[in-house]
């Protein structure tokens, strides 16, 4: 079993609404190792009419966002990337990711890089980038953008349109 490190900035995050994929035994193995924030600064938005965040890669632009590690094994980070539509819509890429201090116990130490996956928007609309760019994600945020879980969208209709160059 191989194992990976992915870094999760959106609703897969504990208390969001996707983060029953990684407790899903199904899916595979995964286990929380702390919380971190990108070194690189990227943009954050929420965008589409279903509020979904995106992490568009624009490095040096945005923010040093704020979100989990995990470590998930091969059958996870498939179903992860069928959840993500990568290549398609997400991209997957390492990039490093600085552990931070947090009230829980975590397996990395403070100030640790760490080399993760992590879901990139890489082909998006230019209109994103005058999206205001967030810190850290919460669905229920004072941004007033809840998020629109998959079993509420509209039938045919796919976020992609919103956000992707034709």
């Amino acid at each position: 079993m191989n194992l990976h490190t992915v870094f999760v900035y959106g609703t897969l995050k504990r208390g969001e609404p996707n983060h029953h994929w990684l407790q899903l035994k199904d899916n595979g193995y995964s286990k929380f190792l702390g919380k971190g924030k990108t070194i690189k600064k990227y943009p954050l938005v929420i965008a589409s009419k279903y509020n979904i965040p995106f992490l568009l890669h624009s490095p040096g632009r945005g923010e040093n966002v704020i979100g989990e590690i995990y470590e998930v094994d091969d059958h996870m980070l498939f179903k992860l990337d069928t959840l993500e539509d990568h290549p398609y819509f997400y991209v997957r890429e390492i990039d490093f990711i600085q552990s931070i201090s947090s009230t829980e116990s975590t397996t990395y130490e403070t100030n640790k890089e760490v080399e993760c996956w992590i879901y990139f928007l890489k082909q998006f609309k230019p209109s994103l980038m005058s999206e205001p760019f967030l810190v850290e994600y919460h669905s229920d945020g004072d941004h007033a953008k809840p998020y629109t879980v998959h079993e509420k969208r509209i039938p045919g209709y796919h976020a992609k349109t919103d956000v992707l160059l034709s």
